[in-house]
């Protein structure tokens, strides 16, 4: 486990000034974590079991003697980044999640002719995504209803790359400054119409590394906003898509631990 209870609110637990709850979700990427009038939530962990669990797909055969090599088919690839995201009505907290893919090959037949004096033996593969939970550790506080977000994300589109120059942010030997290699600096993970767009090394000040006029939806975080092609893809839509509509080993699953205070935040007290 990468949470625990933190201390304080542990002991607020104990207490009895709060109590612990949990709220799972999953299935659709969209849910709302309810929070009473006159009392605030914080949450400080959550399980998430990422979509595609118990889904498999059979990749193309490939021959042992020829050495061909496949890569993970599309359909798969779309589950292998996963987003969740928080937002508290003030605050947005975006987390993104890497999942393994697991290959295993079997052989299908075996052919005894001989190709470069190798005998050729015909394999298939199956794809599958490795679902196990994941443990986050976080600390989001909210007094309004949290909205909570899950999807897929295929790509990052980019849109520019240049050379870090040095600057009093950026010193030589330390950073990429004067490196003269070229990170990327704009890249959009979202709609091709006006998409937000994950600007680096910082929105502040951007025309000081000579990148030009900073662009007007510019964000200085790595996030992903709906969008069926450029973007954050609904799981279960796209599952349903894909002719798995009712396979509940294929969905995500989202479990949030928090304390819910019934009271109004201490630093919004008079």
């Amino acid at each position: 486990m990468s949470w625990q209870i933190p201390t304080q609110i542990e002991q607020d637990i104990i207490a009895g000034k709060a109590t612990y709850r949990t709220f799972q979700t999953g299935n659709g990427g969209q849910s709302i974590l309810p929070v009473p009038a006159n009392a605030y939530v914080v949450i400080f962990g959550y399980d998430f079991s990422p979509a595609g669990g118990g889904l498999s797909f059979i990749g193309q055969d490939i021959s042992v003697a020829e050495n061909n090599t496949i890569s993970t088919p599309l359909r798969m690839k779309r589950f292998e980044t996963q987003q969740v995201s928080f937002y508290t009505g003030t605050d947005f907290y975006p987390f993104i999640h890497h999942v393994d893919t697991e290959c295993n090959t079997f052989p299908r037949q075996i052919d005894a002719s001989i190709v470069d004096n190798n005998v050729v033996v015909t394999v298939a593969t199956n794809w599958t995504i490795k679902n196990t939970p994941i443990a986050r550790q976080v600390y989001i506080t909210s007094s309004n209803d949290v909205t909570i977000t899950h999807g897929l994300i295929l790509s990052s589109t980019r849109i520019s790359a240049n050379a870090i120059p040095v600057t009093n942010r950026t010193p030589q030997g330390l950073t990429y400054g004067g490196s003269g290699q070229t990170p990327y600096t704009q890249t959009n993970y979202g709609p091709g119409v006006n998409p937000l767009q994950f600007v680096q090394p910082s929105p502040k000040d951007y025309q000081d590394f000579a990148f030009g006029l900073l662009p007007a939806n510019a964000d200085g975080q790595a996030f992903a906003t709906p969008d069926v092609s450029n973007g954050l893809l609904d799981s279960s839509d796209f599952i349903n898509a894909i002719g798995f509509p009712n396979d509940a080993a294929g969905f995500y699953y989202l479990n949030c631990h928090y304390a819910l205070y019934s009271k109004i935040i201490p630093s919004k007290q008079a």
